[in-house]
């Protein structure tokens, strides 16, 4: 068996990591270069951290991970902190690391089991054979600066994994298009030299005051990176009556004017631009596995509703699509084994995913609609 990933993201990186440990020729295709900068709050919690050491991915503090206790909630005018639980099977403790880096050890760390991981190939379409079955993905080549060079690649495998993102140019060239029916949010964020940048909690404000003392509309974040920054942010979701009609990158600024100038978030002394992405929720995406192709992280919306958490999600998945992989490699030695039964064997991956997560999400897209359309 061979398998190609389009995306070479925490999903992409964890898959290629799994299926090259178990002797499975993968090819991962990036279409950037590491290292880049992605979108995100750089938060892992406890569930995150759980599926790092799955991997055996080293991530100790004097290497740039910054480890925390707890939630850190402020709303209403008040303060509460929240120790990360003892619960089995996971860690006491957070993480903060920068996709900068995160992203970029990921990926060496599957190339180092023996996955192929191809920089500059931003894949535009999925390749079906006549019966409609994916059997591969086309790639435009980029130059240095990231333009296209003009040339292009095809590239075949047994199963391709789309773990290319919010946008997944795999799933959409199909048409496989995200459902509106679903919770979709924004998140803006940039970063600041401030003295909180050792901060032990993840610090969450469910209310975020302007400075002129008017509430501002959506959710906050500032999240001590541990090495002079702060990543401070903020999203908003579909559910929001407020939601398209705002400029958020002028919303972030409102309210980081409106905090004390001692935590150093002004503007003087913002490192990097603001920068800002859509999070895909509540399994927005479907059918996660058609013939040929299973359907990622954020490329099947797998972000929570409740908290926009997405790397844990997009992190397991790629672990269950791995294990239905490995299982399938094996039983296909068999003669008696068909590419129905291979098929109808993969399929069960979205099942499973739909088994663990699905009460959660549903329950997730009321709890959005409750908070963006509260009851009179």
């Amino acid at each position: 068996m061979n398998v190609l990933i389009v995306g070479a993201g925490p999903a992409g990186s964890t898959a290629a990591y799994y299926l090259a440990r178990a002797g499975i020729s993968v090819t991962v295709l990036e279409k950037t270069s590491f290292p880049r900068e992605k979108v995100c709050g750089d938060g892992l919690t406890p569930r995150a951290v759980r599926e790092i050491q799955k991997l055996g991915l080293p991530h100790a503090e004097d290497e740039g991970w910054r480890r925390n206790k707890g939630l850190r909630l402020i709303a209403g005018g008040r303060t509460i902190e929240l120790p990360w639980p003892e619960v089995a099977d996971f860690p006491t403790y957070g993480l903060i690391r920068t996709r900068l880096g995160f992203d970029e050890e990921l990926a060496l760390h599957a190339q180092s089991a023996g996955a192929v991981v191809l920089e500059r190939h931003s894949v535009t379409e999925a390749l079906r054979d006549d019966a409609g079955r994916v059997i591969g993905a086309r790639a435009a080549l980029l130059d240095e600066s990231g333009r296209k060079t003009g040339e292009t690649r095809d590239f075949h495998a047994d199963v391709v994994l789309a773990a290319d993102g919010n946008s997944t140019r795999t799933a959409v060239s199909l048409g496989m298009h995200k459902r509106d029916d679903r919770p979709l949010g924004v998140a803006v964020r940039t970063y600041f030299t401030s003295p909180r940048h050792d901060d032990d909690w993840m610090e969450g404000w469910l209310e975020l005051p302007g400075k002129s003392g008017k509430p501002l509309p959506g959710y906050g974040w500032v999240f001590g990176v541990g090495d002079g920054t702060s990543n401070v942010g903020l999203g908003i979701l579909n559910s929001s009556k407020e939601f398209g009609k705002l400029d958020y990158k002028q919303v972030l600024r409102e309210w980081t004017a409106g905090m004390p100038s001692e935590w150093g978030f002004t503007p003087e002394n913002q490192v990097g631009e603001i920068r800002g992405a859509a999070l895909p929720m509540g399994f927005n995406r479907t059918p996660h596995y058609s013939p040929g192709l299973m359907l990622l992280g954020d490329a099947g919306g797998m972000v929570s509703p409740f908290n926009g958490e997405g790397i844990s999600y997009a992190m397991e998945s790629a672990r269950f699509a791995a294990e239905f992989l490995v299982d399938a490699s094996v039983r296909s030695r068999s003669a008696r084994w068909t590419a129905d039964d291979a098929d109808a064997h993969l399929s069960r991956y979205a099942d499973y995913v739909r088994d663990q997560w699905g009460s959660h999400f549903t329950l997730g897209r009321v709890f959005a609609a409750l908070i963006g359309k509260p009851p009179s």
